[in-house]
């Protein structure tokens, strides 16, 4: 779909409308007006600072394709805003947590493994042609890079478009449809949070180990709370953003070592700069936080890494168009469909070993949306969880070339 030159292209200025907005969610959510709170209360603030931005792309007035912001956020913020949130992690806690959440991680990615083809059956059943094509063109084809950035991400997508031969218009298509598909399911994830407890009841859940880590952190929180100087904020900026450096230096040394010495390593991410870039910046805060830099967490550190998450997730909402819905509305249909047999898929499996909201959430996003979503569906519920998206996450990066191949294949058997 053609689009008109946006009104606003210099990042600047976008830069400065996302932070603005940022600041209206965040001042009208702590107000103490009885209408916002009654507004609150029902809509979560990570959705408006997530959907805002995207009717700014949507109306046309700026160009979230094309932007930077998301590159610089996601590039220079995300690893910063990771080590500052997992400075105070504590690993045995997150240990406590015990077998659910990689139950509901792996529930997940099986069911978009068959959610594929399911989904492709049930499509061809009704109208073959709307997932058939041949060659290059293969609707199969351009689903299977769906599936990898389901599973993975980014790089498993990329994977996927060359192991299968997709044309580069197909992949178009399915990059869209991956996109608005996804998000309108964090959208619903988000929402979600603001009954968690309901959604609790429902799986007759046990959410206390959950809530053991959460009290945790905050006890040591505020054990160590102080007012930060202003050597305090340059200390954590420093050490966020050194970090970040070190981990792009190490991501542009490993990465095209392993794709020139083990290129068979590909299918695992193990090539991909993004993927190095999250696990030595994960890796870095995990270490800290058996360091003396974990009092930090009580100037502020968690803060920091919040308003980081939420400019990312302004950058990412700006990418999201709800115009291209009319652009192949089967496609799109499909691949709602397909998300279905994901999400109904997780809560059988939840409802049957009562898990937590809070692990079927994450067990999805680290799949959909790896380390860019994990940690900010994981920190809307508190800063002191965004450790357990991340390191879920970094098992999607692992699988999501095998479990896309493996749906691929599956999609190809049932193709009209």
């Amino acid at each position: 779909m053609e689009h008109a030159t946006p009104l606003i292209t210099n990042d600047a200025v976008i830069f400065g409308l996302l932070l603005a907005i940022l600041a209206a969610v965040f001042h009208t959510s702590n107000s103490r007006n009885p209408k916002f709170k009654k507004f609150y209360s029902v809509v979560p603030m990570l959705l408006l600072c997530y959907f805002i931005p995207s009717l700014l792309n949507s109306l046309g007035l700026v160009d979230g394709e094309n932007s930077q912001l998301y590159f610089v956020a996601s590039r220079y913020l995300l690893p910063a805003c990771l080590v500052l949130l997992t400075l105070s992690v504590d690993l045995r806690e997150i240990a406590r947590l015990g077998f659910k959440p990689l139950v509901m991680f792996f529930t997940a990615t099986v069911g978009i493994i068959i959610g594929g083809p399911l989904a492709m059956l049930a499509a061809s059943a009704i109208n073959p042609d709307l997932v058939g094509g041949a060659g290059p063109e293969a609707v199969w084809r351009g689903m299977a890079t769906v599936a990898g950035s389901w599973i993975g991400g980014g790089a498993n997508q990329a994977a996927m478009k060359e192991v299968f031969d997709v044309s580069d218009d197909m992949f178009g298509i399915m990059v869209t449809v991956d996109i608005i598909v996804a998000e309108v399911w964090m959208a619903l994830l988000l929402i979600g949070i603001g009954k968690k407890d309901q959604l609790d009841q429902f799986f007759k859940a046990d959410s206390s180990s959950v809530t053991r880590l959460q009290q945790k952190m905050e006890t040591y929180g505020n054990s160590i709370a102080r007012n930060p100087s202003a050597t305090d904020l340059m200390v954590m900026l420093g050490i966020a953003f050194a970090a970040t450096g070190l981990s792009h230096f190490g991501a542009d040394l490993i990465a095209p070592a392993i794709n020139e010495h083990a290129p068979e390593l590909k299918k695992f991410s193990l090539t991909s700069k993004f993927f190095w870039l999250i696990v030595i910046a994960t890796t870095i805060g995990v270490i800290l936080s058996f360091t003396k830099a974990r009092n930090y967490e009580g100037a502020g550190a968690s803060k920091i890494g919040t308003i980081f998450i939420f400019i990312l997730v302004a950058t990412i909402g700006m990418k999201m168009d709800v115009r291209a819905l009319g652009d192949h509305p089967g496609l799109f249909a499909v691949g709602g469909l397909w998300m279905l047999i994901h999400i109904v898929l997780l809560v059988i499996v939840g409802k049957l070993i009562r898990a937590p909201y809070f692990f079927l959430a994450i067990g999805s996003k680290a799949n959909i949306g790896g380390a860019a979503s994990a940690p900010v569906l994981a920190a809307a519920f508190h800063p002191a969880l965004a450790p357990v998206g991340v390191l879920l996450a970094v098992f999607g990066y692992v699988l999501g070339t095998y479990g896309a191949w493996l749906c691929g294949l599956l999609m190809q058997t049932v193709a009209p």
